[in-house]
């Protein structure tokens, strides 16, 4: 039997992955899911569906154990993009973005925002 050409095939369209985002072994992303920004994946999930910035899912199908932060920290995270940043400002920021009192991340990111 010959392969279905491509005008066949459903499109489900591109797959994207953001930034700071973790994904267990073993876990399938299926085709024309976007993962949110500093989401996690658990190991050997099965993710079909759409997954919200900071948000852990897992399982087979994945679902939502939970957010990773509370929204406010979640929307400065997402508008500091520290990504985007330079090595040595990253450098600089592994402190903060380490941290384990949230709200001294809080603090020092609306600082840096310009937001305080």
């Amino acid at each position: 039997m010959d392969p279905p050409t491509m005008e066949d095939l459903p499109i489900k369209g591109d797959t994207v992955i953001g930034n700071d985002v973790w994904i267990g072994q073993n876990s399938v992303i299926l085709p024309g899911v976007y993962i949110g920004d500093g989401a996690i994946i658990g190991a050997n999930s099965v993710v079909g569906s759409d997954v919200d910035p900071y948000t852990i899912v897992a399982g087979n199908p994945a679902k939502k154990i939970r957010k990773r932060f509370d929204d406010e920290l979640i929307q400065l995270m997402l508008d500091f993009k520290w990504w985007d940043k330079e090595i040595e400002e990253i450098n600089d920021l592994i402190p903060i973005l380490t941290c384990s009192d949230l709200e001294s991340v809080k603090h020092n990111l609306k600082l840096r925002l310009g937001l305080k």
